[in-house]
């Protein structure tokens, strides 16, 4: 396909392309009216479709409905994807989908469609990349323009009404016109939609060495902001979690302190960034600068699940206070805000209040003296806060420079008081916070964003030996079980208002798969293995591609759209793919299961020259192969005492281990004949073959080349 061709075509329209300058915040609001108009988006459950339901635009949901009646009608269909924390999603509302006269000329030349990129990815994927594709670059809010089929010829993000009045003009006229062109470039795009992201199978599986992986990071580390964390750019930089993980589990493995350096500068420079809401708890989806100090104030569920669990596993490293108290903020949050009575995890808190991005968390130096009075001066010493405001309209945002005990020695306090006085300061600045207007929570339940937040709940027990982080782990992982998991091992994606509408897509496995084998290693109860056993069977029948080694985003049952997509590479979550590798690979280890095993390696291999060569967008791959590189050691603890055990070794970061054991044997086969009546035992396995059990836990670190000394440099 000629994309250049292709692109010369489409911008030859002279219409505005999908990067746009953004208006000022400050257009961002809704009018208080009462509702004049009702769609069809007034059944759904969405909170970001629900938000549409009285727009003059009549929108209908992704669904036969209107597919259906673009082919009858003739019309083009306009695709407008978005989510309900997305800021210009809620401006490019306000300013085009609630005016009358543009409403009535999306209503009279074409069938529009609203679709939540979080409840329909796969409709997302397939319009997002189209947008890449024409535009070599994509974002949201996500416009797309498509034949009554489906096929896209256009596609953009966020325009101001005027340059969306030109856009829809456009194509009226062009498709009553000139609609062989748009059928040709319509062709062209669905040509590029199969062909994109591609993955082909690899016949002969490469070897891997540390060596390899060694060089791989040399190059990569060029790239990393060793001052301020993350990576070298002058803006915007995510927090990256499956990055971070990777570069923690390689630095331990191979004894990499630049490594190791690198991803703990970020750890505590996001902890003390604005970034991170200070007072409450939970990370912000992204920084807009290099510091970490002012986000973008939408908050995600994906993001904090991941980053609990990496901050728990980091303190299981150094030990640093920082990343306990992290955790337990966040957590704390997510408890009493982020979950449902039933134990389900919601998915998202708005950026923006009373229409302003941020205005729910940002502060004038008069607020802070009216609320502290006296210590008012302390407060905004420690977090930054100035007269004339660190952030924009002489507000301030909440970060941190220096070390409490720099502050501390300031005020001739020891650490110990000024820490107490902070942690009440920052209770009266909460409780003043709480009486404002809160942003918008999108209270839908989604699977693989719960799974994720389960692990990072699991992965926070490990660490810390927290009787509630298990508690909520296991209600929500019951929750999920009865919830979400359909006859036949089928999974919903989303569940809200008690109800559960969207088929499941590879996330949703992958993630809840990854999750049940985690809670496993906690509880050594087998019924999570083998619901994470019988998940992984329902995608190798109804996902899986035998041709390319790797697995479809949609099943086989609901596989409707213009083309069929695969998630390879990893960013902000990682990609469904790596997940399932990871799954299969360690599936293949506790079931013995070599078909398992042998897909896993044959998946990396399809992707290896990726890994090394990019390993920032193949992260969870790369933790993939240094498993292959150093296979796990499978420990089983056996005994009456095996949770005390099973503690002592989750006081160390213990990145290539898997746990299995209980009191009794059990059905996996390596547990056969390994209990020892009236003693704990911990036997340490590798490749399948045991050493001689012992009986305590410094013992079995030896046995594992690991001494206390390493654990703790």
């Amino acid at each position: 396909m000629n994309y250049i061709h292709l692109l010369l075509f489409l911008l030859s329209f002279n219409i505005i392309s999908c990067a746009q300058k953004h208006p000022d915040k400050k257009n961002a609001t809704h009018s208080e009216d009462p509702p004049l108009y009702t769609n069809a988006l007034i059944h759904e459950s969405s909170p970001y479709l629900l938000q549409h339901a009285h727009n003059p635009v009549n929108w209908y949901p992704w669904g036969t409905e209107a597919l259906e009646k673009a082919k009858n009608e003739h019309k083009m269909l306009l695709i407008s994807i978005g989510y309900a924390a997305c800021h210009w999603c809620h401006v490019m509302e306000h300013e085009s989908f609630e005016d009358s006269t543009v409403a009535q000329l999306m209503n009279d030349h074409f069938v529009c469609i609203k679709v939540d990129r979080e409840e329909r990815p796969d409709v997302d994927q397939i319009y997002m990349t189209a947008c890449q594709l024409i535009n070599q670059r994509g974002g949201w809010p996500l416009n797309a323009i498509a034949l009554p089929d489906g096929k896209p010829f256009f596609a953009g993000t966020y325009y101001p009404k005027s340059d969306w009045t030109k856009v829809l003009k456009h194509f009226i006229r062009l498709y009553k016109d000139s609609p062989n062109k748009l059928q040709e470039a319509a062709q062209q795009v669905t040509e590029g939609l199969a062909q994109s992201g591609a993955v082909n199978l690899n016949p002969t599986p490469p070897s891997y060495t540390m060596d390899k992986v060694s060089v791989s990071f040399e190059k990569w580390k060029a790239t990393i902001d060793f001052k301020e964390g993350g990576f070298n750019r002058s803006s915007n930089k995510f927090p990256l979690p499956s990055t971070w993980n990777y570069l923690l589990r390689y630095a331990v493995l191979d004894s990499n302190s630049q490594a190791l350096e690198a991803t703990l500068t970020t750890l505590d420079k996001m902890a003390l960034g604005g970034i991170y809401d200070q007072l409450r708890g939970g990370f912000a989806r992204y920084s807009t600068d290099a510091i970490w100090k002012a986000p973008h104030f939408e908050k995600m569920l994906y993001d904090n699940g991941q980053l609990v669990a990496l901050y728990a596993q980091a303190y299981q490293q150094t030990k640093k206070p920082l990343y306990k108290k992290v955790v337990y903020e966040t957590l704390e949050w997510i408890n009493q805000e982020m979950t449902s009575p039933e134990g389900g995890f919601y998915a998202s808190l708005d950026a923006d209040s009373e229409g302003e991005e941020g205005k729910f968390y940002v502060w004038t130096a008069e607020e802070i003296k009216s609320i502290l009075g006296k210590e008012a001066g302390l407060f905004m010493d420690y977090y930054n806060a100035t007269l004339a405001g660190n952030w924009e309209h002489k507000t301030n945002i909440l970060f941190r420079k220096k070390s409490t005990e720099q502050i501390a020695a300031r005020y001739q306090l020891s650490e110990e008081a000024f820490q107490k006085k902070i942690t009440h300061l920052n209770s009266k600045m909460l409780q003043a916070r709480n009486q404002r207007i809160r942003p918008g929570l999108d209270d839908k339940i989604l699977t693989s964003w719960n799974a994720l937040m389960l692990k990072g709940y699991v992965k926070a027990y490990r660490a810390f030996d927290e009787p509630k982080f298990l508690k909520a782990a296991l209600k929500n992982a019951n929750f999920l079980v009865q919830k979400s998991i359909q006859k036949g091992y089928k999974i919903t994606r989303n569940y809200k208002d008690g109800k559960a509408s969207i088929t499941g897509f590879l996330d949703d496995y992958a993630f809840l798969i990854s999750a049940f084998i985690e809670l496993y290693q906690v509880t050594f109860d087998e019924q999570w293995l083998q619901r994470a056993k019988a998940l992984t069977d329902h995608t190798l029948e109804h996902f899986f591609d035998e041709a390319s080694g790797m697995f479809n985003y949609t099943p086989d049952y609901n596989a409707n759209l213009v083309a069929r997509k695969m998630e390879v590479t990893d960013n902000v979550i990682p990609a469904s793919n790596s997940e399932m590798a990871n799954n299969l690979y360690q599936l293949g280890l506790y079931f013995y299961n070599k078909d398992y095993d042998q897909k896993a390696k044959q998946m990396l291999a399809n992707v290896s020259t990726n890994v090394l060569d990019n390993p920032g967008y193949f992260s969870n791959w790369a933790n993939l192969m240094l498993s292959i590189i150093q296979p796990p050691y499978e420990v089983a603890i056996m005994g009456a005492d095996y949770s005390i055990k099973r503690k002592e070794l989750d006081q160390y970061y213990l990145p290539n281990v898997l746990l299995m054991g209980g009191k009794e044997e059990g059905s996996l086969s390596l547990l056969k004949d390994k209990l020892i009546s009236g003693e704990t035992t911990i036997y340490v396995c590798q490749n399948r073959t045991c050493k001689r059990p012992v009986n305590q836990t410094k013992a079995a670190l030896k046995l594992m080349n690991i001494d206390e000394l390493q654990l703790t440099n």
